[in-house]
C-alpha cells in the first residue's frame, strides 16, 4: 500500500512492552492497518531483536521490522551482530537494527559502565559492528572496545540506524550508518539541524542519502490539552536528559508533550506532512496516550488515513 505522505509509515510499539504476545498483536494490527513496518524499543521490556524475529511470520505484509532503539551499553559488537543477523534471517531480510548510546542514567545506573566518553565508545563499537552486519570480519582494538572475529550466520546485510541528536553523533551516523532515528525532534529541528548535518556527513563519505526516521506521537481526541497534560507527566524525565533537552530547546518547546499531534485526524495529517517536508524520510508513529477510548479512536483514524 502506497503511503499517503510519500514516505514509509511505521508503527512504534513502544519501550515498555512486557510480553512478546503484545508485540505480535501490535504487529498484526499494524499490518492490517496499512503500516509498512513496526519498531520496538528497549529499556526494561522484552528484547526487541528477539521479539520482532518471533512475530515476523504473523505479519507477512510488513516490509520492515526493527529496533528503535537498542542501547549499546551492556553489549558487545559480535554478540549484537549475531542477534541482528539471526533476526535478519528469521524475518526474511526485513530487519533493521536501530542502536543508540543511551544516557548516563541507563549506562551508569543500570550497567555500571562509564558514560564519560560515550561518543568515542560508540565510534569504536560501530567500527566493529558495521562490517559484521555486512557479513564481514572485524578487527578492532580500541581504547574502550576490542573485537576480533566473524560470524557464519547466513543472512542479508543488516541496515543500521544510529540514534543521534548532537552534531558529532549525527556526523558519525552519516559517515558509518544508513541513517538516524530521532525522538523529541520537531520539524524545525529536523530541517535546520538533523538533516543538514547528517546529509553533509553522508555526502562527504560518498554514501547514499541517509534515512531520517522521526518518532511522532499522535492522538485522535476532542481533548488535546488533556492528552498533552498526560504526556507531560510521563515526559518529565526525558525532558531533563541533556541530549533531549538540547533538541527541545532548538525546537522552542518545553517538553516532548508539546510535540504530540493531538486533535482531529486532519490536524494529525497536516502535522505529519510537516515532518516529511522538513526532511524525514520515514515516520515512526506512536499513540500518545494510554486512554483506551482514545487509543481505539486513534487506531481507527490511522487505519483510515493509511487507507487513503
Amino acid at each position: 500500500m502506497e503511503s499517503p505522505f510519500g514516505v514509509p509509515i511505521g508503527f512504534g510499539v513502544g519501550t515498555g512492552v512486557t510480553r512478546v504476545s503484545t508485540v505480535r498483536d501490535q504487529a498484526i494490527w499494524a499490518d492490517e492497518a496499512g503500516f509498512s513496518s513496526i519498531w520496538v524499543s528497549q529499556i526494561l521490556g522484552v528484547d526487541p531483536i528477539v521479539a520482532v524475529a518471533a512475530v515476523a511470520a504473523d505479519a507477512p505484509g510488513l516490509a520492515g521490522l526493527g529496533t528503535s532503539v537498542v542501547p549499546l551499553a551492556g553489549r558487545h559488537p559480535l554478540a549484537l551482530a549475531a542477534g541482528a543477523r539471526t533476526a535478519q534471517d528469521a524475518t526474511g531480510g526485513r530487519f533493521t537494527l536501530g542502536v543508540g548510546p543511551s544516557h548516563a542514567m541507563v549506562t551508569e545506573g543500570f550497567y555500571g559502565e562509564s558514560y564519560e566518553r560515550a561518543f568515542s565508545r560508540t565510534e569504536e563499537f560501530l567500527e566493529a559492528l558495521v562490517p559484521l552486519l555486512r557479513g564481514e570480519l572485524c578487527d578492532v582494538t580500541g581504547e574502550q572496545i576490542e573485537a576480533h572475529g566473524w560470524l557464519t550466520i547466513e543472512s542479508e546485510p543488516v541496515p543500521l540506524l544510529l540514534a543521534a541528536l548532537g552534531p558529532r553523533m549525527l556526523d558519525l551516523a552519516g559517515r558509518t550508518a544508513d541513517g538516524t532515528t530521532v525522538g523529541s525532534c520537531g520539524p524545525r529541528t529536523i530541517a535546520r539541524h538533523i538533516a543538514p548535518v547528517l546529509g553533509a556527513a553522508a555526502d562527504a563519505a560518498g554514501r547514499p542519502p541517509p534515512r531520517i526516521q522521526a518518532m511522532v506521537s499522535v492522538a485522535v481526541t476532542d481533548d488535546p490539552d488533556g492528552i498533552r497534560r498526560e504526556a507531560e507527566a510521563s515526559d518529565q524525565l526525558y525532558a531533563s536528559l541533556p541530549s533531549y533537552r538540547r533538541v527541545l530547546d532548538l525546537e522552542g518547546v518545553a517538553t516532548g508533550a508539546d510535540l504530540v499531534l493531538a486533535g482531529s485526524l486532519d490536524l494529525i495529517a497536516e502535522g505529519l506532512a510537516r515532518y516529511v517536508a522538513a526532511g524525514a524520510t520515514e515516520l515512526r508513529i506512536g499513540i500518545g496516550t494510554a486512554d483506551p477510548a482514545v487509543v481505539d479512536a486513534t487506531r481507527a483514524g490511522l487505519s483510515a488515513l493509511l487507507s487513503g
